[in-house]
């Protein structure tokens, strides 16, 4: 079994307290120990991120864009090593692991290598200043640049390791911070070998530090210490909220991506396959482990029974089993706790009123490991638990509305505002429908992405924006140089 250490200032060191069993979710089997952090190797590893700062601040950004490069090479070349480990820990399918989990870090850092080469200044156009008691006048030049923020502490979920950390190391590198990477404690050793190729490719020490643990201490401390400047965190709106406290003492820049409760609306004229195939991303995409998925269905009162039988007829055909089956759609959940919660949030929908329509609870044919088939409860409303909090599980609850008024009002009726849908047939109503919700991101008839577009939320769903070059900006300092 590989031995698994903090990256510390370049140093390979063990972890304070020891070490802890990473599980795999769908075998419940110890798939290696991680090392056990304490605070003070958190506070070790930002100490040894603000020593390198300054060498690195100076380091020219084709020398930063080549070593991002040399880093997406090297992804490349690990590649059929690093997608088992990665499916073990998580308990991505296949299907997800390979298309998702892997090369798309790669492609982050090819991204943010391409975008490190780019002057991201702003010329100004000059004023004419009078004479004053500050200062003669004259005309008066200036430049809005970028500056890094400095050393940032990457904190990432466990959903998507390695392409979320990328999404955060990539921007920070790219524009001259250092970084502490805090994988997160269900999932962490893709990360550690993240750190590894970091130093193979020629990354200086301290510039990419990491350190795992699975106490709140470690996170703790990357908050506190003033030698950290930023934190990047994706997880839960209650942790989000805690560091956002926490970080006020130091003025940390913040940017966090938190819980979402996908609102998708769906009205009298939609085309309910394209609905569906939405819809069925919830179950199908990772176990609807996944902030953006579309988990509540706003739909028009005369589309319900079509929606709701198009589900119920498709759930059957998403196979719930082991990740390493070519033929799996929905692999585990993360940990028999969370596999718990989801149930938990499914009883929960029956009692305040919600018919199940499809059960996933404990599905047949899988012994071990932490599975949740596809569930989908209908004849909800906006004040059921289920409906309002994040389940974050392959569950789907289905809303009635009979008009566009009230269908926004339902969808903004939420803590959440991170991704929302519309499907219409005319595409102008579901523009003006998708202007209407209080959503950082919103898909008009389709569950895709755009990668360079600004990804963050509203309300509970966060603060700050990263994605393309929108990641630059935030991992950076605006500066003003002015001049006469």
């Amino acid at each position: 079994m590989t031995a698994y250490a903090n990256l510390v200032g370049g140093e390979w060191v063990p972890g304070g307290a020891g070490t802890y069993a990473v599980v795999n979710p769908a075998t419940e089997e110890v798939v290696a120990e991680a090392p056990e952090a304490d605070a003070a190797d958190a506070t070790a590893a930002a100490a040894a991120a603000r020593a390198a700062l300054p060498a690195w601040k100076r380091t020219a950004p084709a020398e930063r864009a080549r070593l991002l490069h040399a880093l997406a090479d090297a992804f490349e070349a690990r590649s059929d090593a690093l997608l088992p480990l990665v499916m073990a820990e998580t308990g991505a399918t296949l299907a997800v692991g390979s298309a998702m989990q892997v090369p798309q870090a790669a492609n982050r850092f090819r991204t943010y290598a391409d975008l490190a080469l780019r002057d991201h200044s702003i010329p100004l156009p000059p004023t004419v200043a009078p004479t004053s008691p500050l200062a003669p006048g004259g005309l008066v030049g200036a430049v809005a640049r970028r500056q890094p923020v400095g050393v940032v502490a990457c904190i990432s979920p466990y959903n998507f390791p390695l392409v979320n950390m990328a999404g955060k190391i990539g921007p920070a590198l790219a524009t001259g911070n250092t970084v502490v990477m805090k994988p997160a404690p269900q999932d962490p050793l893709a990360v550690i070998e993240l750190a590894r190729l970091a130093t193979e490719v020629g990354f200086p020490p301290g510039v990419v530090n990491c350190v795992v643990g699975s106490r709140p201490e470690v996170g703790q401390a990357l908050v506190e210490t003033r030698d950290v400047d930023m934190v990047s965190f994706t997880g839960s709106t209650g942790v989000g909220a805690a560091i956002y406290s926490a970080g006020g003492a130091t003025m940390k820049r913040l940017l966090l991506e938190l819980g979402g409760k996908g609102a998708c609306i769906v009205t009298d004229d939609a085309d309910v396959s394209k609905v569906v195939a939405a819809l069925i991303s919830v179950w199908a995409f990772h176990s609807g482990q996944i902030c953006t998925a579309p988990t509540r269905a706003i739909v028009h009162r005369s589309q319900v029974d079509a929606v709701v039988d198009a589900l119920a007829a498709a759930a059957p055909h998403l196979t719930v089993g082991p990740p390493e089956s070519p033929t799996t759609v929905v692999g585990p959940v993360i940990t028999g706790a969370h596999r718990d919660r989801i149930e938990e949030y499914v009883q929960l929908g029956a009692d305040e009123g919600g018919r199940i329509v499809v059960d996933g609870r404990r599905p047949a044919g899988v012994d071990r490991g932490f599975y949740v088939g596809p569930t989908l409860i209908t004849d909800c409303h906006n004040g059921m638990r289920a409906v309002r909090e994040e389940i974050f599980g392959p569950v789907i609850v289905v809303v009635p509305f009979d008009t566009d008024d009230e269908a926004v009002a339902i969808a903004n009726d939420s803590d959440f505002g991170l991704y929302s849908y519309v499907f219409s047939a005319d595409l102008a109503r579901a523009h003006a429908i998708g202007e209407q919700l209080e959503s950082g991101n919103v898909g008009l008839n389709t569950a895709q992405r755009n990668h360079e577009s600004p990804f963050g939320g509203f309300k509970m769903s966060g603060i700050g924006r990263d994605g393309g070059i929108f990641g630059l900006h935030a991992y950076t300092e605006l500066q003003s140089i002015v001049w006469m």
